[in-house]
């Protein structure tokens, strides 16, 4: 989101018996080992042969997180076919201690494809919970079917995170994809509910040091919903802005003042060394984050770093610079080079998007939300239509990508976003303001927010009231628009079969409330060969 966005709006059963036992204790609030293990278990990145194994060890109660106090220890990590662990297919012992806040990465390789495991760790001989993860199928396989939650925008201080819970209990997802701003940085009551706090941010002031990235990220793993989800699944993850600070881009961010808070170069430095600290994501070779994830012939999940590399957020003619980037020309590069391989090998193209690539102009909207509308899609007030900080503020990287995908005939391509904390499906016109009389090359599926504000919390009405006139203008304006709902909090689960990628959106009916219910509001899907969507229901 912008700094024209965010700122200103937002402050005006198949895991097995062991497992289901595992997150039970997780959702009660206790732990499997008195002190050692208060984080959880966690697991990512999944390849035919291997797979990332996460948690972190309190081995004393003065080692906590970003203290650097506590000593160095040895942890054992088994990967078992039972949940039992009668059967044990890998183990191996690794060193943590204050110098890495006391996580613990392994990448297990040497793994079955397409096999279920289980896995734990041990302290002094004290388990950890037991989490269930699984690799990916072999590169050459026949998948039938394949279903992921796919989710966004999790803010601690503007409630719970029953997404997360509603995801742990379905037992019928491969793994789980995350598009971005897992954690926030903002400082105690910078970013809550409508104005209210729901729990409080651990450290209360707005993070800044190495110390206060991993007491953040610590703070979120101790919610025991999202200590299910990560026991329950693998998850394949990217950051986006929040990870770091609002509206990041290469060499700073709209919520950064070198004056008041240091040098940017370090304290990007910072989040980075905690994210991957903390997270169970594979990093590059030279530390990038941007990678990709087969799944047979069934799919390809590409996951895009759209901060790293990006030109400042600009608005007017100016985003039609050719020189502007928001992937980096090497990044871009890796992008086409894969999606053209891909089409000869995979069904689907997935590409786990943080920002919103199809166009957006808020067109004939009421005068009321008109100002709301245009803050938290980051649209100029003078009425542009360019959101600076997603795909229509770097105009000439999405025409080269979309040119990639029409001009090399890569069909059945889906974009998976979050970001602007609402739900939207999307066809992506080649050329922007000429659908349908362009082709729509790839469809988009952008996912609500677990948490975080949308239009009825910054309004402070009822969900599904003001805003259906602001839908309304959406859709007649922007006519690849196929859906949108502005209002609500929650999740989505996308399903592929060779045939077709459905996505069914959820809502919960209360973020504030930790027993939330879940009920669909739409399902949407796209037959292959066709690059347009289809309502299914709602």
């Amino acid at each position: 989101m912008t700094s024209l966005d965010r700122r200103g709006f937002l402050r005006a059963g198949a895991a097995g018996a062991v497992v289901v036992s595992s997150l039970a204790v997780a959702a009660s609030g206790a732990h499997a080992a008195p002190a050692y293990f208060r984080h959880g278990v966690a697991s990512g990145d999944p390849l035919p042969d291997g797979v990332i194994l996460w948690t972190r060890v309190t081995p004393t109660d003065e080692a906590t997180p970003g203290s650097g106090d506590g000593p160095a220890v040895d942890v054992v990590w088994q990967v078992a076919r039972d949940a039992e662990f009668r059967s044990i297919v890998a183990r191996g012992t690794f060193r943590t201690g204050p110098e890495r806040d006391h996580t613990v990465k392994v990448d297990v390789r040497g793994l079955t494809p397409g096999t279920s495991y289980h896995y734990r760790f041990l302290l002094d001989g004290t388990p950890s919970p037991v989490g269930r993860t699984r690799t990916a199928p072999a590169a050459s396989a026949q998948v039938a079917a394949l279903k992921f939650g796919v989710v966004s925008c999790s803010n601690w201080e503007a409630g719970h995170f029953a997404a997360y819970r509603h995801l742990a209990g379905r037992g019928d997802l491969f793994g789980v994809v995350h598009l971005g701003d897992y954690i926030y940085e903002y400082g105690a009551g910078d970013f809550g509910a409508g104005g209210t706090v729901v729990r409080p941010n651990v450290p209360a002031h707005e993070i800044l040091t190495l110390a206060d990235y991993r007491m953040r990220h610590a703070l979120y793993k101790t919610d025991p919903d999202l200590q299910a989800l990560h026991a329950a699944y693998p998850w394949m993850i990217v950051w986006d802005d929040h990870e770091v600070a609002n509206d990041a881009w290469s060499g700073g961010a709209e919520n950064h003042d070198p004056a008041t808070e240091g040098s940017w170069e370090a304290r990007r430095a910072a989040s980075r060394r905690a994210y991957f600290e903390w997270m169970p994501v594979r990093a590059g070779a030279d530390g990038e984050i941007y990678r990709r994830l087969r799944f047979g012939r069934l799919a390809e999940l590409t996951l895009l770093d759209l901060r790293s590399h990006r030109s400042r957020q600009e608005s007017g003619v100016v985003v039609d610079d050719p020189d502007r980037t928001i992937t980096g020309d090497a990044q871009m590069r890796w992008l086409k080079d894969g999606l053209s391989a891909s089409a000869g090998e995979t069904r689907w193209r997935l590409v786990g998007n943080s920002v919103m690539i199809s166009p957006v102009a808020i067109g004939s909207v009421p005068a009321h939300l008109l100002g709301p509308l245009a803050r938290l899609l980051g649209i100029p007030a003078g009425g542009y239509a360019i959101n600076p900080d997603q795909w229509d503020g770097y105009t000439a990287d999405r025409q080269e990508l979309l040119g990639h995908l029409h001009d090399g005939r890569i069909g059945d391509t889906v974009f998976l976003t979050g970001d602007i904390h609402t739900s939207w499906a999307n066809d992506v016109p080649l050329t922007a303001a000429t659908y349908p009389a362009t082709p729509s090359v790839a469809t988009e599926m952008v996912v609500p927010s677990v948490t975080s504000d949308n239009i009825d919390d910054f309004l402070g009405v009822p969900p599904r009231t003001l805003t259906l006139a602001a839908e309304g203008a959406l859709a007649l304006t922007n006519r690849h628009v196929r859906w949108s709902e502005l209002d609500s909090h929650g999740f989505g689960v996308i399903e592929l079969t060779a045939e077709r990628a459905r996505m069914d959106w959820f809502r919960l009916s209360d973020r504030t409330r930790r027993d939330a219910t879940a009920t669909r509001m739409a399902s949407f899907a796209v037959a292959s060969g066709t690059q347009r969507l289809t309502r299914l229901w709602g």
